[in-house]
Order: C-alpha cells, then sequence, then structure tokens
C-alpha cells in the first residue's frame, strides 16, 4: 500500500407537464445549466438559482416502460469555468497504476459531451407499493449501460445527489435515483436523539424490495437492449452499505461494476458473497468508516479496490465542504467514470 497525491491505494488478489408561472435556472451543475419544466411546486431541491427558465415538450423523452413520468427536466450545455470536468488535470493516482494512467491521460471534456440530458421523474412498482424515481437519460453520447445509485440518508432530492447523478449522466450513462425513504428522508435540522428512530421506520426488507424492482426497472428498460447486459451500481454511506447487500443477493448478476462511498452499516460477512469488482472510496478521517474493515472485504472480492483520501471526512465526495474536498471529489469522480467504463463498457463497441 503507498501514499500517492495525498491518497492511499492498495490493489487487491454503482404526470403531466404543468404551466410555470415564475422562472429560475439552475446553474450548479459541473456540466452545464438546466431547464426545468414542471408545477413550480414540484421543483426539485438544487443549489442556487441564477437565471431563466422555459418550457418544453415532453416528446423530447423517448417513451419509458413500466414507469409514469412525472417531470420533465433537461440539462441544456453551458459550461463553466468553475465547474469544467478535468481529466486532463487530474494528477492523482486513482485507484492502482493502470487506472491511474486512464485517469491522466483521459481526454479533456468538451462541450458536446453534455450537450443535452433528459431528466424524468418515476413512480415505480404498484399500486399502494409505489415509490418515486428519478431517472437521467445521455441523449447526444448516450453509452447505452445503465447505473443504479443509492442515495444516502438525505434521499433522493439531496442536491449533492443530483449532482452526481447529473455528471454519470454527462458522461453517457443512464441514471436511476430511487426514494429509498418515500418521501421521508432524513433532514439535518432534526435532532440526532431522533435519528434510531427515524431509521426503524425505514424497514430493511421494504429498503430491499424497493432496490430489487429499482434493478429490475433498469434491466428491462436498458440491460434487455443488448448494449450492455450488465448495471452499474453506485452508493453513498447509507446507500454504499445497502449496494453491498443487494451485490450479496444478486443471483441473477445483474450488476457488472460498483462503486461504494463511504458505505455505513456494513456486515463484512457479505464480502464473500460479492462476485464483481467494488471500487470502496473513503475519507482518511472519516470517523464511520473504518478503513480496515474495507481493506479487509478488499481481500474477499476479486478485483475490488479501496481508495482512501487523505485528510477527507465523511461525505466529502459529494457534499464537499472545502477546497480540499472539491479537489478530491473532482478526482474521485474521474476515477468513477473509468471505473465503470472499465467494467461496463471496456469491450463493447457503442454505435453512432
Amino acid at each position: 500500500m503507498g501514499v500517492i497525491g495525498g491518497m492511499q491505494s492498495r490493489p487487491s488478489g454503482l404526470s403531466a407537464m404543468a404551466s410555470l408561472s415564475a422562472t429560475a435556472t439552475y446553474a450548479c451543475l459541473p456540466c452545464g445549466s438546466i431547464q426545468v419544466k414542471s408545477d413550480p411546486r414540484d421543483l426539485l431541491r438544487f443549489r442556487r438559482p441564477s437565471a431563466s427558465l422555459s418550457r418544453s415538450s415532453a416528446q423530447n423523452l423517448s417513451t419509458l416502460r413500466h414507469g409514469v413520468r412525472r417531470t420533465d427536466i433537461i440539462l441544456q450545455n453551458r459550461f463553466t469555468r468553475q465547474y469544467q470536468i478535468k481529466y486532463v488535470q487530474s494528477t492523482k493516482c486513482a485507484v492502482n497504476s493502470a487506472l491511474d494512467n486512464q485517469v491522466e491521460s483521459g481526454e479533456e471534456s468538451d462541450e458536446e459531451v453534455c450537450e443535452l440530458v433528459n431528466g424524468v421523474e418515476l413512480v415505480l412498482g404498484g399500486g399502494d407499493d409505489s415509490f418515486n424515481a428519478y431517472l437521467l437519460k445521455a441523449v447526444k453520447n448516450n453509452n447505452g449501460a445503465a447505473v443504479l445509485l443509492l442515495s444516502d440518508v438525505f434521499g433522493f432530492e439531496d442536491s449533492g445527489t443530483r449532482d452526481f447523478a447529473y455528471r454519470l449522466s454527462c458522461n453517457g450513462y443512464n441514471v436511476l435515483v430511487p426514494d429509498l425513504f418515500r418521501g421521508e428522508p432524513w433532514h439535518k435540522e432534526r435532532l440526532q436523539s431522533e435519528f434510531e428512530e427515524w431509521r426503524r421506520k425505514h424497514l430493511p426488507e421494504r429498503v430491499a424490495s424497493d432496490i430489487e424492482t429499482s434493478s429490475k426497472w433498469l434491466v428491462d428498460e436498458f440491460a434487455a437492449a443488448g448494449i450492455s447486459d450488465k448495471l452499474g451500481i453506485v452508493g453513498f454511506c447509507f446507500g454504499g452499505g445497502r449496494l453491498v447487500e443487494t451485490l450479496a443477493r444478486d443471483a441473477q448478476s445483474h450488476f457488472g461494476a460498483a462503486v461504494c462511498f463511504y458505505g455505513t452499516r456494513i456486515d463484512p460477512s457479505l464480502a464473500a458473497h460479492l462476485k464483481i469488482p467494488v471500487l470502496f472510496i473513503l475519507g482518511e478521517n472519516d470517523p464511520l468508516c473504518p478503513i480496515e474493515l474495507f481493506h479487509k472485504m478488499e481481500s474477499q472480492i476479486k478485483g475490488s479496490q479501496v481508495c482512501v483520501y487523505a485528510g477527507r471526512g465523511h461525505g466529502f465526495a459529494h457534499h464537499p465542504e472545502s477546497p480540499e474536498d472539491d479537489e478530491d471529489a473532482e478526482h474521485a469522480f474521474t476515477a468513477v467514470r473509468n471505473w465503470l467504463h472499465k467494467h461496463l463498457l471496456q469491450n463493447i463497441n457503442v454505435s453512432d
């Protein structure tokens, strides 16, 4: 194990449209500004509004099977210097020397990478057992692969989770973010003493069932198309722990690549049941994620890697709180992009 550029890595042996009475543009995303077309009451929480908004037609989206469309969002290309994805400038080792070569030699992203991304809110499942999910589809550069993104306790509407999903979609992926808490995520304003009571309301069996429903929907919608017959899976914090459980139950081998960001409440004994490589991304100063636990799991999962970012804490990659967090979050995203490409797309020829 070595420390390169501040990061440790050790090799081992992922409704109908309504008119608007107000306008707002969200330029928070690293790859462009967004136009939102929906009732103002349904606007999803992003970071900082800064400009204008107009309607679009739901016909811009292809027909989706098995889901009910609720919101139509289009990402329009408008790169900013502040958020432009810096593939070439990345200087740190990403997971191992082979992947690091991909990070440093990756082409500089151009304006066409994020030319158009379609977003739609869906209702999955049926009847009283239905739940919401958010889907982002790359349009111009769609690579045909799908990724299931499992949120932290702040839920599928959290701005950090949405931003990360947009960035994945900007890089060609179709990303589904299910509402694991069925409209009742944890809020930072609540007392910490209430957390365990809140957590007990969200039964593990129900969460697992919703993840399974989401996985099957992605298989039907994308994997069945034959471009990439495996799904990617990415999880943050709570979602990272559920990622490990999901892979341990993956009897039908739906998944081909996984990225676990500082996963919590993980049973390390499940590692023996995982059949695909997992990229574990951690912060050195994260009290919730014992580094040695993840190295132990790494040794049991063929092809897996543990990346420890020196000086970083919990949530640094999708909730950065300092310039140093921003820099390492940027690098971690590039490592994720390359990991998914390697394990989902490397041997797939996608036609134009």
